[in-house]
């Protein structure tokens, strides 16, 4: 169903991946057609596939981000603080900064230099540099698998890339309450939420469960 959402504008894109139930949240429709991803994807925006972004990274699928940002659409409110792990051009960093406001926060961090600065230009050419003023929205370069400790904790953690398992710093850096996506697995790969439980007694448990095999992002 979600490979034949594809269309040649976003909003025919969004509207698809609505239809299709992808995504059920209203707000994540704000946030995706506020954000235009032809200026986030050089290749074939608006088709539902991934696509090449250069430096052997791929951006997600769209259905992927709209799955993803529904699953996290309750822990991305105004005033939240959310970090995008492998932002790659900025994408769906840009959609979590719409939704937690100009009272939140979204973070996202990425490896590669090159794609760290061409987000930051791809999200003001998106017209939206008025996040990144205002600093709701910040790119940072740095290794995503430990976080970044310094903006945490976060209600929301997306991971785009596929870990071989969960990593402890993104668990560690999780508010009370909070949720993470994560792909895990090496050939075959399993979308996982976990979410951080208090107990009465004060402690933490991470609860993990799975949104979908897969098969490609």
């Amino acid at each position: 169903m979600a490979w034949s959402c594809s269309s040649s504008s976003n909003k025919g894109l969004v509207s698809n991946l609505e239809n299709a139930r992808i995504f059920q949240n209203s707000r994540v429709r704000e946030a995706m057609l506020g954000v235009d991803r032809k200026h986030y994807c050089p290749r074939n925006p608006y088709q539902d596939s991934p696509q090449l972004i250069g430096y052997n990274v791929t951006i997600s699928a769209p259905h992927m981000h709209a799955m993803c940002l529904d699953a996290l659409a309750d822990h991305l409110k105004p005033g939240s603080k959310a970090l995008d792990v492998g932002s790659g051009t900025g994408y769906l960093t840009a959609c979590m900064a719409i939704m937690v406001g100009f009272s939140g926060k979204a973070v996202g961090v990425e490896h590669v230099p090159q794609l760290v600065q061409q987000s930051i230009s791809n999200i003001k050419a998106d017209g939206k540099e008025y996040l990144l003023d205002s600093k709701s929205l910040i790119m940072i370069e740095g290794d995503g698998r430990k976080g970044i400790a310094e903006h945490g904790p976060y209600d929301a953690i997306h991971v785009g890339a596929a870990a071989p398992t969960i990593p402890q710093s993104l668990i560690d850096q999780l508010k009370p309450g909070g949720r993470l996506i994560i792909p895990v697995g090496n050939i075959m790969q399993e979308l996982l939420q976990v979410d951080k439980v208090i107990l009465r007694q004060g402690c933490s448990v991470s609860l993990v469960s799975s949104i979908q095999s897969l098969d490609g992002n």
